[in-house]
């Protein structure tokens, strides 16, 4: 989950959107609330109770800190604002930043903040404070990553209400790169009052202990009404927990609780489950520059030896899609014509063996068990690749020792990403050779050439071409094995009204939430 990385949010990130509307699947009725939601107009007041994920160990309260819990994400979520943030119909909508206008060379671009933006001790946001708070963002560790190709010294202000990023190469879609981390603190905050920070956000932090916090409703918030008087977070390190919690009536939401929860939970007339579609990417990743799995007919070979179907039906129960090894399933550019790779255990074995690969030695598998699925999809990869004749043993390493010693590094480990509706995204900040978060190591020419010619590129219906060339070389030769996509699940009170129902960062925006109580 990054933006931060190891946070799913994607959110993500991700880890959104003003509208916060879309479709989810199956559970929606015509009035668009999940199926058994209340309906009529939204109420005023009451306080929701939320469970989410986290550790106690890695609780953050930095903005642009590593996030690694869902629960610091989710908080400091709604307590500070991003320049942009997803949408329902469109990938990036505005937040913060109300409009941007890209200079013809597509390198410069002029971001307007919002005219009625104040920080919660009520001065009012300057794009002074959005520029402090960008360079801040850019000088932690992955600041490259989360701002590729924008260097500290070229962002500035023009004036109290304009931001200019000023890009090192052009790019259609630099906008999208500002949805997830880019929290607006007060310029000039002291590193020792990083945490009690006013923000712009929704609702204003009123206490946190141990992870968990009370946030209380921003009646000043530029971005509209917010129904709720408050959310108070709970924090939870294992799903089962959280689910329990919710089905012993201690909670009103438990946000991304998954397949087994909501099982658990199915039939049941005092909860509902809501489904967000193309939530979560979980793929195999196989190292490219160097080691075993640096012959791409390697690569080919395990992508036929899995048997996605059984992978989406056992590790996430039905609760999700068939991937295609293709990163982004939830953008509108995704390329769905590409054929879907189906299991071929007898190419598969063919290929190996014109690769001359070594089918006498056992090759580890590392995994965590931060998300739920995320060992058994090793376990049961591990299971079927065998068949091939490819000897697997799943290694499981606590989480603070597979991202310290295992990710960007390992030849074969697994993977998440929480935020999945861009295929620029991904390419952006995983596949380009120079990207901060290369977790193959690949290095395409050709990928790099395909990608710095969309960005480069105004027009969006021969952008969209370039992106479908640019899908097509990831599915042909990349590093990344993306079986399936697992759905967001949520479980959550009949009376809860208007959930976020979007993927990824989607899930944390709250601020349309209400209580029919």
């Amino acid at each position: 989950m990054t933006w931060t990385r190891r946070q799913l949010l994607g959110a993500g990130g991700g880890m959104g959107a003003a509208a916060l509307l879309a479709a989810c699947g199956g559970d929606a009725t015509s009035s668009g609330q999940p199926s058994g939601g209340p309906t009529g107009r939204p109420r005023r007041g009451g306080t929701l109770r939320v469970g989410a994920l986290g550790r106690a160990a890695a609780i953050t309260r930095d903005p642009h800190g590593t996030q690694a819990n869902e629960s610091d994400y989710l908080i400091l979520s709604l307590a500070y604002d991003t320049l942009t943030v997803p949408g329902d119909a469109e990938t990036t909508v505005p937040r913060l930043a109300t409009a941007w206008e890209p200079s013809d060379d597509l390198r410069t671009w002029r971001f307007t903040l919002a005219e009625n933006a104040v920080f919660h001790d009520g001065s009012p946001v300057t794009a002074a404070d959005v520029v402090w708070s960008l360079r801040r963002l850019r000088g932690t560790p992955a600041g490259g990553s989360r701002l590729p190709g924008i260097q500290a010294s070229n962002i500035t202000a023009d004036g109290n209400r304009t931001v200019v990023l000023v890009s090192d190469y052009p790019n259609a879609e630099l906008p999208l790169l500002t949805r997830l981390t880019t929290f607006v603190l007060k310029r000039d905050t002291a590193e020792a009052d990083i945490a009690g920070a006013p923000g712009t956000g929704p609702f204003a932090l009123e206490w946190f202990r141990d992870g968990n916090a009370r946030l209380v409703r921003n009646d000043d918030w530029y971005g509209g009404e917010v129904h709720l008087d408050a959310i108070e977070v709970k924090i939870f390190e294992s799903p089962q927990a959280m689910g329990n919690a919710m089905l012993a009536g201690q909670l009103d939401l438990a946000s991304n609780v998954g397949a087994v929860a909501a099982r658990t939970a199915e039939g049941r007339g005092d909860v509902r489950i809501v489904r967000r579609p193309d939530d979560m990417a979980m793929p195999i990743v196989m190292r490219t520059a160097d080691g075993p799995f640096a012959d791409e007919r390697v690569r080919r070979a395990l992508r036929l030896a899995v048997d996605r179907e059984a992978m989406v039906e056992q590790v996430l129960s039905g609760y999700g899609t068939v991937g295609n090894d293709i990163l982004g399933t939830g953008d509108p550019a995704y390329a769905g014509d590409i054929p879907q790779r189906t299991r071929d255990l007898d190419a598969a074995r063919r290929l190996l063996d014109e690769a001359g690969f070594d089918l006498g030695r056992t090759y580890e598998l590392y995994t965590t068990e931060d998300i739920a699925g995320l060992a058994e999809s090793a376990s049961l990869f591990a299971t079927q690749v065998r068949e091939a004749g490819v000897d697997v043993e799943v290694v499981k390493q606590e989480s603070a020792t597979f991202w310290e010693e295992t990710w960007l590094k390992g030849d074969l480990y697994t993977t998440y990403w929480g935020t999945n509706d861009s295929v620029v995204f991904f390419a952006s900040k995983t596949m380009v050779s120079e990207s901060g978060q290369n977790e193959t190591a690949w290095d395409d020419a050709e990928f790099d050439a395909a990608y710095e010619d969309a960005m480069a590129t105004a027009d969006a219906g021969e952008r969209a071409r370039l992106l479908h060339r640019l899908q097509e070389i990831q599915h042909e030769r990349s590093g990344y094995l993306l079986w399936g996509m697992a759905d967001g699940i949520d479980l959550a009170r009949p009376e809860v009204g208007d959930l976020p129902r979007l993927p990824g960062y989607g899930r944390v925006q709250l601020e349309r939430a209400w209580l029919d109580r």
